[in-house]
């Protein structure tokens, strides 16, 4: 361990965000720089514990207390070698993984801990500045062809792992853009595009082809695809949205977020939307229904576009703000979280079931709800009650629905491979993450169901195993740590 003494001495300080209301005027990452010896203090309070719950936390099984140790010496280029052994893109994890390392730091049972997800993205960032992350093509190729469909990433972990393995990859990707959710999803302020972009042409520097505009199924034919490519693996995740099928839910003005978040990434990148197809919250009344992270992404876009007042409404109960005695440590604390788009403004509110939307000429105008309860139900499972004579409105003029994720897609190239779907309407896969088809793999939320990057660079990681054992008996290729 750094020192001994390091997690009585330093309490955690993570670094510093911009003031809310000068961030909210433009869209870059709101992380001020976070001082050396700051950092180092951080890696010294890990206590490099006999047994590392945080590894149990990783689903990369990262090394944690090792690079930890690295920053408080201040070996910051061993401490990125040491991260990248295990992690392939530790600049997006330190962004936008909500970290369930650190709920598993043994730290955690009685202090806060330690800052682990801020040491991931310093370390990337100095590997980056200082030319240690770099493009490593293998030294020899094996002359078999890899079809990764999808470049969010799990796709562009297994592509970056099958490419290490000497295969030659191509990644299709049906989007304008590479890098899925990265690039179209997740708004500036939390990931700036340019790490996105560097990291893709590192990779294409390895020799890794892109494709764009490449929809399997629609202008690239299932059969044209499976015959250009000794193995094909899936990577195109957990896209059909979660609905909401209530009276009035066709009035001009209600959007599922994944309408709505793209254009403005688009029109950061200089792609303007067509005459009329513009989604803005500019002047506006919004009200979001959902409250995990679509919904704060959501926020923070709406208050950057200069939304009137915002409303995120949940259907659930308002977590509470230290764990209670059913959610132990090390399990992933199930507290209130507040991201930094919640510091900005808008109102929360929870335990609200949306019954229906009105309006005048075609355009929504009032949202209809009611309040709801939870209680214990056959076996304890909790079930909702609506509250008698809680019913209200609010005046809106645009809805944002970003209620998650039910399963892929299923039109189109899926049905067309013809994959066996489990019960939830997800790829099944073998213990080599092989689908039902031969020499068909498939990884990430198109088999887990929605779920974190981390999971999906976990899961990226092992689909490119599977089609390593596949096209050559054996891998060498290293497995994750389940977590």
């Amino acid at each position: 361990m750094g020192k001994i003494t390091g997690f009585m001495e330093f309490g955690r300080v993570p670094p510093e965000r911009r003031p809310p209301r000068e961030r909210i005027n433009d869209y870059r990452e709101y992380y001020q720089p976070w001082p050396e010896t700051q950092a180092k203090e951080q890696g010294a309070r890990c206590m490099d514990c006999a047994v590392p719950f945080c590894h149990m936390g990783c689903p990369l099984g990262n090394v944690i207390p090792e690079f930890n140790h690295q920053v408080y010496l201040g070996n910051w280029e061993q401490a990125t070698r040491t991260l990248l052994s295990t992690n392939n893109f530790p600049e997006f994890t330190g962004r936008i993984c909500p970290a369930p390392c650190e709920g598993s730091c043994v730290l955690a049972i009685n202090q806060d801990p330690v800052t682990i997800e801020y040491i991931e993205k310093e370390i990337s960032d100095r590997g980056f500045a200082n030319g240690w992350i770099k493009p490593e093509p293998p030294a020899e190729r094996t002359g078999k062809k890899v079809a990764v469909v999808g470049s969010g990433p799990a796709g562009l972990a297994a592509a970056q792992q099958i490419n290490r393995a000497g295969h030659w990859v191509t990644v299709l990707e049906r989007a304008d853009f590479i890098g899925g959710l990265l690039m179209l999803g997740i708004p500036d302020f939390k990931l700036d595009k340019d790490v996105v972009r560097r990291r893709i042409q590192l990779m294409s520097d390895e020799g890794i082809e892109f494709r764009t505009n490449c929809n399997v199924g629609v202008n690239y034919s299932v059969e044209d695809l499976l015959a250009e490519f000794d193995a094909v693996c899936l990577t195109g995740g957990s896209t059909q949205a979660r609905d909401l099928p209530v009276p009035g839910r066709d009035l001009d003005g209600i959007h599922l977020a994944m309408d709505y978040l793209p254009q403005q990434n688009r029109l950061l990148a200089g792609i303007e939307t067509p005459e009329g197809q513009r989604i803005t919250a500019e002047g506006k009344r919004v009200v979001i229904l959902g409250g995990g992270d679509t919904g704060a992404d959501c926020l923070g876009t709406a208050h950057r576009q200069g939304a009137e007042v915002v409303y995120q409404y949940e259907l659930l109960p308002e977590p509470p703000v230290d764990r209670p005695e059913q959610n132990p440590w090390p399990q992933w604390p199930l507290i209130l979280r507040t991201s930094g788009a919640h510091e900005e403004g808008g109102v929360r509110d929870y335990n609200i079931l949306t019954k229906s939307f009105s309006g005048r000429n075609g355009r929504v105008e009032k949202l209809h709800a009611v309040r709801v309860d939870w209680v214990a139900g056959d076996g304890g499972r909790p079930q909702m009650q609506e509250v008698p004579e809680s019913g209200f409105e609010i005046e809106t003029d645009l809805v944002l629905l970003a209620m998650g994720f039910l399963h892929p897609e299923h039109d189109g190239m899926l049905s067309q491979l013809g994959v066996e779907l489990d019960g939830r309407g997800n790829v099944v896969v073998d213990q080599n993450k092989m689908t039902s088809v031969p020499r068909v793999f498939a990884g990430g939320d198109m088999v887990r169901g929605q779920s974190l990057v981390v999971w999906a660079i976990s899961e990226g990681r092992d689909v490119a195993r599977g089609v390593d054992q596949y096209l050559m008996g054996a891998s060498a290729l290293p497995p994750t740590s389940p977590a």
